[in-house]
């Protein structure tokens, strides 16, 4: 049978979700999770391969196994087994063509900067520090210049290895709550660095130190050298991955999020 889980972990003490030699990473604590479960060995493929640094709150990750055990078994017992800061939120059965990565057809990242003189000894890797003031209306007009179908290729890392940068943002939204400033970005699939390559772009028009309209140019470019910088990880979160309604996966609910009808599930599927 094949089983899908819900998962959020901090990415603090990470090397990013995937296995890596000599490396703690999320994909290697979770399959030595499961296979004390499982009492073999498990392999498991996730939605969106975060890196070093980056949270998640609404990953979801599928595995295969002979084994028959109720989904709060899956939950509990691999919950049991994994460190302190990884946790399996939910477990289903699933049909055998559902792949956590090629069946998901959007996915959500959230952003948080800190923006105020001092840094916070609470937030520290958890939010983005900037001290310079930040004008969020000037963010949001040129975050419009990004919405639709484009060409990504000056947001997405220089080692990126997706056959194609185009990619299609459907929502883009920024948000003052007194000093804290949340950047939510919902997409079919992300490139690498993708997310934090706009929010970098975004904190730089923010400061004032370019026109909204370098936003729409860079996009242009399509030259990653010439792109602008990119944001540090902390303050990242994968917070939902998306789903046809056949599967009837838990989602997760926000206020102010747009429901987008999800009907095609063959899109390309990257990391941020």
């Amino acid at each position: 049978m094949r089983i899908a889980l819900g998962i959020e972990y901090d990415g603090r003490e990470f090397s990013g979700w995937q296995i890596q030699l000599q490396a703690r990473t999320v994909q290697q604590v979770l399959e030595s999770a499961l296979a004390n479960v499982a009492a073999v060995p498990v392999r498991v493929r996730c939605a969106g391969r975060t890196d070093t640094g980056v949270h998640a709150v609404g990953q979801v990750a599928h595995f295969d196994t002979a084994l028959r055990r109720s989904e709060r078994a899956w939950v509990l017992g691999t919950t049991s087994n994994l460190p302190r800061d990884v946790s399996v939120v939910w477990a289903r059965e699933v049909p055998a063509h559902f792949d956590a990565r090629f069946s998901a057809c959007a996915r959500v990242y959230r952003y948080l900067i800190l923006n105020r003189r001092t840094r916070s000894a609470l937030l520290a890797g958890r939010a983005t520090w900037e001290l310079r003031p930040l004008a969020v209306e000037r963010m949001q007009e040129a975050a419009r210049y990004l919405l639709g179908r484009h060409d990504f290729s000056s947001y997405r890392a220089v080692g990126c290895q997706a056959r194609t940068a185009v990619r299609t943002v459907r929502r883009l939204e920024l948000e003052r709550y007194g000093d804290l400033v949340t950047l939510e970005i919902e997409a079919d699939a992300f490139l690498m660095h993708m997310v934090r390559n706009i929010a970098g772009v975004l904190m730089h028009v923010g400061s004032g130190r370019a026109a909204p309209e370098w936003a729409r140019e860079v996009l242009e470019l399509r030259d990653r050298a010439r792109g602008g910088v990119t944001a540090p990880p902390d303050g990242l979160y994968l917070t939902e991955v998306r789903y046809p309604q056949e599967f009837a996966l838990p989602r997760a609910r926000r206020a102010g999020s747009t429901a987008i009808p999800c009907t095609d599930a063959s899109v390309l599927a990257g990391g941020a």
